[in-house]
């Protein structure tokens, strides 16, 4: 077995930082009182950093773009043929079907952060951007907030299923890669050209849809 470099450190310092903060989220927003001034920093975090992800799916390294991991309904079905017989399916970044959970993970985070800046739990907590709506509107995005958390609970258990699945049955241990951006790789198969953004290209973007959301925030928020 050879090593491959497969993730660059934008890509895992992003899924780091977003484990960490989504748990905070959770867990603030579940326990509610004075936690929600933690679930707010959280939440506006998470914007930032998920405004760089939709970027970084763009213009960032190959195994990053959206392009690299999203395939056709065929290649889907290809690839679940060979997992459930058990057959080799190696690929350099996201599989054909976790890619489409990385996406649904995306949308549904994104979603949430949205909505949050919306929403009024009508206690403790209200969104920076919620006086610019009616409240109709707030009572609407406020409902999506509350509905959507549990679509992100429920996609972070299949995604954490999913990887103790490759781990324990197919011994194929995804976490390793995430921390050194470095896969086993068979000799006998072709090594794949991946191309790698400079990691200053992925800060200076970071700095810039973090400091979006934060301008953004102070100009319009309440």
């Amino acid at each position: 077995m050879n090593s491959l470099r497969v993730w660059d450190l934008a890509v895992r310092l992003f899924h780091w930082a977003l484990l960490i903060l989504v748990v905070i989220s959770v867990t603030t927003g579940l326990t509610g009182g004075n936690a929600m001034a933690w679930h707010v920093r959280s939440g506006t975090l998470i914007l930032g950093l998920l405004l760089f992800r939709w970027c970084w799916g763009f213009i960032g390294s190959t195994t990053a773009r959206f392009v690299d991991f999203l395939h056709g309904p065929r290649r889907v079905f290809e690839f679940t043929c060979d997992l459930l017989r058990n057959r080799q399916a190696l690929v350099a970044g996201h599989n054909p079907l976790g890619g489409w959970m990385v996406l649904f993970m995306l949308l549904s985070l994104t979603l949430q952060a949205i909505t949050g800046l919306f929403a009024d739990d009508e206690i403790f907590t209200t969104g920076p951007l919620a006086h610019l709506v009616s409240g109709s509107t707030i009572s609407l995005l406020t409902s999506i907030h509350d509905i959507n958390a549990w679509i992100v609970i429920s996609l972070v258990t299949v995604h954490v299923a999913a990887v103790l699945f490759h781990l324990v049955v197919r011994r194929e241990n995804l976490m390793s890669p995430m921390i050194t951006g470095r896969k086993s790789w068979p000799e006998d198969m072709p090594r794949p050209m991946l191309r790698f953004t400079p990691a200053w290209g992925a800060a200076l973007l970071f700095l810039f849809t973090l400091g979006t959301v934060f301008a953004t925030l102070s100009l319009l928020g309440n």
